[in-house]
């Protein structure tokens, strides 16, 4: 670990003047991944700011939305009351994210913004471009079985670790920034950013910007939605495959509404617009749930060791959207 300067923030204000536009600086929240990334020597800032003293707040809204302070728990979000029964999605999402003791640790804002968990980006020895921008990317030759099937490019084929993001995605979650311009505020679903040429860009944020917040709009049908995770083993392991689902159903037994997001795939959260229109109306059963995931799998792009994601993909979002419908009440 190389030396760095430490500041502590005590609000948003005064972590953006301490930061001070600074390419070397770093916001710190919990640190479960930027400080792995620093002992790796993958990150090396010169200056940590710590925010972990922005709002922890998780607020009610009278409209049935919710506000969730960046600096919020992992393990509070999951447990909040108001999550487990408006946006169930959200809490098991959380809850198959990571040990218990990391889950104590980790932030909402921190969470959104991790980076990567491929093993070519922590090795080295390897080429990586988003380690090393312009260097080639290891994984496209490679053992590259947990890699992208959708959105990935020649330079960059690693998937968003994220379980929170991609139930986040589902809901329409909006991220709330300060920054050195000002506040502003940009979709969850737009926040993370595919590859293309320079995957070492990894989000729309500016220098400086900082993750103060994180709304979640009024959805009445995301409290009958879910989250499941396919993995290879039942703790503490990044997907192979998830789905974020919500599902509406009108009093003809078809599809009213839908919600649905896909993790382990691609580069960022994959909000599953394609297979969402392809729901709408037609019966809730096998037979529809399946063509609307051949639909989104469509443009699936598989590599040497991860073709089985798209059928397991096409399974898992089939499974989990008759799990919600078997439970619906139209």
């Amino acid at each position: 670990m190389t030396p760095f300067s430490y500041q502590r923030a005590q609000d948003a204000t005064q972590a953006i003047q301490l930061f001070g536009g600074q390419a070397g600086a770093r916001y710190l929240g919990g640190g479960t991944n930027l400080v792995d990334l620093m002992r790796e020597t993958i990150e090396t800032p010169e200056l940590l700011v710590d925010v972990s003293r922005l709002s922890r707040e998780i607020v009610e809204r009278g409209d049935g939305g919710l506000w969730i302070g960046a600096a919020a728990s992992n393990t509070s979000v999951a447990a909040h009351p108001a999550v487990r029964t408006r946006f169930p999605m959200l809490g098991r999402a959380v809850l198959a994210g990571a040990s218990g003791q990391i889950r104590n640790m980790a932030t909402v804002g921190g969470n959104l913004l991790q980076r990567t968990r491929c093993h070519y980006f922590y090795d080295e020895a390897a080429r990586c471009n988003k380690r090393e921008p312009g260097s080639g990317c290891d994984a496209v030759d490679g053992f590259n079985r947990m890699h992208a099937i959708l959105g990935a490019s020649p330079a960059c084929v690693a998937t968003h670790p994220s379980d929170m993001c991609v139930a986040l995605a589902a809901l329409d979650a909006v991220v709330h920034l300060e920054g050195p311009a000002g506040p502003r505020t940009i979709p969850l679903a737009a926040l993370h950013r595919l590859p293309g040429d320079s995957p070492q860009v990894e989000t729309e944020l500016g220098l400086g910007e900082l993750i103060v917040a994180v709304e979640l709009p009024p959805l009445a049908m995301a409290g009958h939605s879910t989250y499941r995770k396919v993995r290879d083993r039942s703790s503490y392991a990044f997907a192979l495959v998830s789905v974020a689902a919500a599902l509406k159903l009108g009093g003809d037994g078809q599809v009213e509404e839908v919600r649905l997001a896909l993790g382990g795939v691609a580069h960022k959260p994959w909000r599953a617009h394609k297979a969402e229109a392809a729901l709408h109306g037609v019966p809730a059963n096998e037979a529809g749930f399946r063509s609307a995931a051949d639909a989104e799998l469509q443009d699936a792009r598989p590599l040497r060791d991860n073709a089985f994601k798209i059928e397991l993909a096409r399974r898992t979002i089939v499974a989990t959207l008759l799990e919600l419908a078997q439970g619906a009440t139209p």
